[in-house]
């Protein structure tokens, strides 16, 4: 029996659907325009990043943080089985079973997800960023690197690291959006992603960011990320040429409706946490629209220049950053 034979296929494909579906109905709608064994290479690390990233903060796709959760014990759960699914084991986890499956058909490197797993042990122990190259490295860690990770699903070289940095950012970008919108309902879980140093810069005390007095501070923080988003959002979209064109057409929809709330969020100046900013789904039809486009003229030929963009350290075969 060859490695595949350990897993249902059919099963952990309709898994996958379901939690794409259930965690993010934006990347669900962008997936749908993959081929369609992309898609389901898609869904499954999907699936594996949603489900540990859930274990991590004790929540069922995003939920409410369940009380006294272990933190710890979940991450030695994570590492212990992901360390199964690269040895092609049944885990008896579905999530997991998705990533062994996958690796059956892509080669992606342990580091990549090393660097994933990474992300969620910041968040289990209850890191916060002390400068802005804390924050791009958090951002790296826990979205970033699942962007490397998701360009080798599409059929990226794992030798072609300019590409890989472009993908990476894509991630960056995402995340940035997520932490300014996100500002609210963080602070509500004890949790702050804005670096200490801008707090300083913008005079607001600690803990103290989600203060009525301090709104107009925080929108201008707000504008910060927002900023830096389309930076990292434009480094990718000139990456994205690399790409077959059906992967092309969903990553450039991706970006277009994840980079919308960032928009909306600095758009909203201090209103911006009233109520969470979202994308509306004629806005989001009208980004695979723009993409489709995109993909059927001919790529961009001005080069998008990476000089000042923060870069994801660089790997050996054995998973090791280079020594300086």
């Amino acid at each position: 029996m060859d490695a595949a034979g350990v897993y249902d296929a059919h099963a952990l494909h309709g898994f996958a659907h379901d939690s794409i579906a259930r965690g993010s109905k934006s990347f669900a709608l962008a997936s749908q325009l993959f081929d369609r064994e992309t898609r389901e290479r898609v869904w499954l690390l999907y699936a594996w990043c949603r489900a540990a990233d859930d274990l991590t903060d004790g929540q069922d796709h995003g939920g409410a943080m369940s009380q006294d959760h272990d933190a710890q014990a979940a991450l030695a759960r994570i590492r212990t089985l992901t360390d199964a699914a690269f040895a092609g084991e049944s885990t008896g986890d579905k999530a997991f079973d998705a990533l062994g499956y996958l690796l059956t058909d892509v080669a992606i490197p342990r580091a990549v997800i090393d660097d994933i797993i990474a992300g969620f042990a910041l968040d289990a122990d209850d890191w916060r960023p002390r400068s802005e190259a804390d924050l791009l490295r958090y951002c790296y860690h826990v979205a970033g690197a699942v962007g490397v990770a998701m360009a080798q699903v599409m059929g990226v070289d794992p030798a072609d690291e300019a590409t890989l940095d472009r993908a990476s950012d894509l991630g960056i970008a995402f995340q940035l959006a997520n932490i300014a919108r996100d500002v609210a309902e963080d602070a509500a879980a004890d949790r702050c992603y804005l670096p200490m140093e801008w707090m300083v810069e913008l005079d607001i005390p600690p803990g103290q960011h989600m203060h009525p007095a301090f709104r107009g501070r925080l929108s201008v923080m707000a504008k910060w990320l927002a900023e830096m988003a389309e930076e990292y959002e434009a480094s990718a979209r000139w990456g994205a040429r690399k790409l077959q064109p059906r992967s092309r057409w969903a990553v450039l929809a991706a970006a277009g409706i994840y980079g919308d709330i960032a928009r909306e969020v600095r758009a909203r100046g201090d209103h911006a946490w009233d109520h969470r900013a979202s994308t509306t789904r004629l806005a989001k039809f009208g980004w695979i629209a723009r993409a489709g486009w995109s993909v059927l003229r001919r790529p961009p030929g001005r080069r998008i220049s990476r000089d000042g963009l923060w870069t994801r350290p660089r790997v050996d075969a054995a998973g090791l950053e280079p020594a300086a």
